[in-house]
């Protein structure tokens, strides 16, 4: 069993009990099997939940996955970066961030096809988003 890819929406929805997909969020994270995020998507978490009550659990939680041996979190890259950086401009039509764009082609290079999401983005670019 592949990994999953853990986004932005997974990481605020699980921090957020006011959010849409909170209790969905709670239901993998029992039974969770192995994560794959990104230092894209923490710094965008972060930066998200910057100026909200939820703030104080950020790093609590960036410390946790850090040292969890069920998550893999895939670091800054020039690489990578600059690979995002032409995926971005290939999609002129979508309006796919530069963290989604990373976050696309780092799943693509593990092949893994779900995503802890509810970002449609990420159905328009091929994968399958389990909180919607």
């Amino acid at each position: 069993m592949s990994a999953l890819f853990a986004d932005t929406y997974y990481f605020v929805a699980l921090l957020n009990r006011n959010d849409q997909y909170h209790q969905r969020a709670i239901e993998f994270d029992r039974g969770r099997r192995g994560l794959l995020t990104t230092e894209w998507v923490l710094t965008e978490v972060a930066d998200l939940l910057a100026k909200g009550s939820a703030r104080r659990y950020v790093m609590p939680m960036i410390r946790d996955l850090r040292g969890s041996d069920d998550c893999e979190i895939v670091a800054f890259s020039g690489d990578i970066f600059e690979e995002a950086q032409n995926f971005y401009d290939q999609y002129r039509d979508k309006q796919w961030t530069l963290t989604d764009c990373t976050s696309f082609i780092i799943m693509r290079e593990r092949g893994i096809t779900e995503a802890l999401t509810g970002d449609r983005h990420f159905e328009q670019a091929g994968f399958i988003a389990l909180l919607k």
